[in-house]
């Protein structure tokens, strides 16, 4: 007896709408998303679709009215409910353009809650283009299962981070100059936390006393080696999802 096809396919498209999600609902798709649907993936009526809007979890939609540049997808059941992830921040200066790309698309798939761009002295990138961040963020996503993306705050000096830093979250920094090691640190300080990374030319000296003098700092090591900053930023995030996250209690879906 052959065996019932799972449902929903595994190889069915995952797409974020900004419509809001539920039994019943009609969500028109048309721009990019149609583009993405009809051109790439080749969806006809009938087919499914799994939808997710960051708030609703995920659900399997159908396909129907489907033309050349739009199409409505008509959701059918939940598949997944909204995801929780571990309370982690990750707080980056702004570098290159592609690298800090590469830093919000890998956050996103390694589960960070939030990422906060920081303006420090030495960035060579005074500049966030926040759509252009969101739209990795959503792929990401989407390629990787996430059901809810991770936030994503707005541009702040690094002096106004420390000022306003929200009492009982450790702030874990990455100083390239010397701290105790990731696991130790990661291991000792459980609970709500974040990780900050400086720009391609490290903190100031004037910074990193600043940050060192923060109660809730706790800076660490970054090895032997001299890493870039998306590679600091990327490494530590998964050492501390590791230690801290939610890797140890994770199945393969």
């Amino acid at each position: 007896m052959p065996a019932t096809p799972a449902w929903p396919p595994r190889s069915a498209p995952r797409l974020f709408v900004e419509a809001a999600l539920g039994a019943g609902v009609a969500v028109p798709v048309d721009g990019n998303g149609a583009h993405y649907l009809i051109s790439v993936m080749r969806i006809r009526e009938g087919d499914t679709v799994l939808l997710f809007d960051g708030r609703a979890g995920e659900w399997a939609a159908t396909a129907g009215q489907v033309r050349k540049r739009d199409l409505v997808l008509h959701c059918t059941q939940q598949t997944r409910p909204l995801e929780s992830v571990p309370d982690f921040w990750l707080c980056a200066a702004p570098i290159r353009k592609g690298r800090i790309d590469l830093v919000a698309e890998k956050a996103c798939e390694l589960g960070v809650a939030r990422l906060v761009p920081v303006l420090a002295e030495r960035c060579v990138v005074d500049k966030v283009n926040a759509d252009r961040l969101h739209a990795h963020l959503v792929e990401a996503a989407e390629q990787c299962g996430r059901t809810a993306l991770p936030a994503l705050a707005g541009l702040v000096p690094l002096a106004a981070l420390l000022a306003d830093w929200p009492q009982g979250r450790t702030l874990f920094f990455a100083d390239e100059t010397g701290g105790a090691p990731m696991r130790d640190a990661f291991a000792a300080h459980p609970g709500p936390a974040a990780l900050l990374v400086g720009p391609e030319g490290g903190f100031a000296p004037a910074e990193r006393a600043l940050i060192r003098a923060h109660p809730s700092a706790r800076p660490i090591s970054l090895g032997p080696r001299i890493l870039r900053a998306e590679t600091a930023a990327i490494a530590a995030t998964a050492c501390w999802m590791a230690i801290n996250g939610d890797w140890t209690s994770c199945e393969t879906k």
